[in-house]
């Protein structure tokens, strides 16, 4: 799985060829045509109501995919201040898919980024970067 450029028809058709479902599960369950389905396998994006049903459908949370991306690709920082009042539901950042281990531990390898600069511009817990370096580097 490419986590730079997402294209989540092609995932979905992937993880439908993996799960058995059948077409006309699938159709009964988006009340639709077999046209249609493979009209969202072709679709680089969904909609995020479709894109929800296919995660319910699946039981695959397709919305990690995007949420890993901003994390590696748009360097998400922690909030400075911590005392800034929000509507909106703060989430942690404690389950990392095996992309995102992977392309930091990339960086830290090929000596790009230094642990210290993993931790600041990914959130990603200083003893996190240590367990996957023992864990995943031998």
């Amino acid at each position: 799985m490419n986590l730079k450029n997402i294209n989540i028809g092609e995932l979905i058709k992937e993880t439908v060829a993996h799960s058995g479902i059948e077409m006309s599960r699938i159709c009964s369950f988006f009340k639709c045509s077999e046209g249609k389905v493979i009209s969202m396998y072709n679709e680089e994006n969904l909609d995020t109501n479709t894109l929800l049903r296919w995660s319910k459908l699946l039981e695959y949370d397709f919305f990690r995919i995007y949420s890993q991306h901003l994390i590696l690709y748009s360097l998400i920082k922690k909030r400075q201040n911590k005392n800034i009042k929000t509507q909106l539901p703060q989430f942690r950042k404690n389950v990392y898919m095996k992309e995102m281990k992977d392309h930091i531990l990339e960086k830290i390898n090929k000596r790009e980024k230094k642990i210290n600069e993993v931790v600041e511009d990914y959130g990603v817990p200083k003893t996190t970067l240590y367990t996957w370096v023992k864990k995943y580097n031998n």
